[in-house]
């Protein structure tokens, strides 16, 4: 039964108490897997991806390093393995040749054995992308290339088949008016489809595009939206166009081509953190802090296609038993008598009264 829900859900979101959420659409449910036991914040979901069985196996990341690999077909988790190294994080996941791709937020890229589980094993390949880093992404045309940016950590191109130094690394803007130098924050990163461009969204609301097969690294294309970071970014289907949404919730659909605002959806209660365009109908479907799952029509006529709003919890939360004698406190405690105040236009004229009566020091009558 569970392996037959699990391959009708169309849609997959992580949380943060480590729980895998398959959402149904068309019957608008929601079933929760978990690997074992209770849910627990050390193995809260940081990463996603699809494994090398297409859609019917999906590579989850948690807070602990673990990879836990979940088959859509059976509905369960059927193994996991540790992928020690560097601190924070996962912020990418990626799979290739029967090899994984994992990096950490301290700048820690490194490719393991598929097939091994031992905690011990060493990594096939490992990479020092610089520390504070977002966002790892894969290039789907060319599953042996990944992109990384961070926090002062500009954007950069790796080829895990060739040298271990980047095959582009961006450069900063110039300066601003003022001659400052512009920080940078890259959050997000995607490789737009039939060509080597990428697009980046930052935490300085701005989104960027950069050409490597073109001579200058700095950006051929800047647009700005809002006064907010941008937190998550996805393309459109056909490519020429991203879906950014930012801290406040607002989601706004940028052109790649002119830079231009295209339209704006309305967007969720809080931060947005995650963002995922279907590959083909033009549907979008975004989660954040207020833990509801969206998917909006992204094409005329724009719009909420559904919302999936969170269960609350089965079982009542227990009152301690010093909220109880508090409580019993203030219950057997008399209300105090309602007093009448006092008259508004009265109150003034007394103010008035003793305002002309206050006299300096040292001044006499006339």
């Amino acid at each position: 039964m569970a392996a037959a829900e699990a391959r009708w859900n169309h849609v997959w979101v992580g949380t943060d108490t480590g729980i895998l959420k398959g959402v149904n659409l068309q019957r608008k449910q929601a079933v929760n897997y978990t690997a074992a036991g209770q849910p627990q914040r050390e193995e809260a979901v940081s990463a996603l991806c699809w494994g090398a069985g297409g859609e019917t196996q999906i590579l989850v990341g948690c807070a602990d390093r673990t990879v836990k690999l979940f088959s859509t077909e059976e509905g369960r988790f059927q193994g996991q393995r540790h992928c020690p190294g560097g601190e924070g994080t996962f912020r990418g996941l990626a799979q290739v040749d029967g090899t994984l791709i994992t990096c950490v937020e301290s700048g820690i890229l490194r490719v393991w054995h598929d097939n091994d589980k031992e905690a011990s094993s060493d990594p096939l390949l490992e990479l020092r992308v610089g520390p504070g880093v977002c966002r790892m992404r894969q290039d789907p045309s060319r599953p042996h290339v990944v992109a990384t940016g961070g926090k002062e950590n500009a954007l950069k191109v790796w080829d895990l088949q060739g040298s271990e130094e980047p095959v582009f690394k961006a450069k900063n803007v110039r300066n601003d008016w003022l001659d400052l130098r512009v920080p940078i924050w890259d959050q997000d990163i995607q490789f737009l489809p039939e060509s080597q461009k990428l697009v980046t969204c930052t935490g300085y609301h701005q989104v960027r595009v950069y050409d490597p097969a073109s001579p200058q690294r700095r950006p051929v294309l800047e647009a700005t939206y809002g006064e907010y970071p941008l937190t998550a970014m996805t393309l459109t289907p056909e490519g020429n166009s991203v879906i950014v949404g930012n801290t406040h919730g607002q989601l706004a659909e940028i052109d790649l081509r002119q830079g231009r605002l295209l339209g704006c959806l309305k967007g969720l209660a809080g931060s947005v953190r995650g963002l995922q365009c279907h590959p083909s109908k033009p549907l979008l479907a975004s989660c954040g802090l207020d833990r509801v799952l969206r998917v909006h029509r992204i094409r005329n006529p724009r719009g909420l296609e559904h919302k999936d709003e969170p269960q609350e919890p089965q079982q009542p939360n227990e009152v301690p038993s010093e909220d109880t004698e508090t409580d019993e406190l203030w219950a057997s405690l008399e209300a105090a008598a309602k007093r009448k105040l006092p008259d508004l236009e009265q109150t003034q004229g007394v103010l008035q009264t003793r305002k002309r009566k206050k006299k300096r020091p040292g001044s006499t009558n006339s």
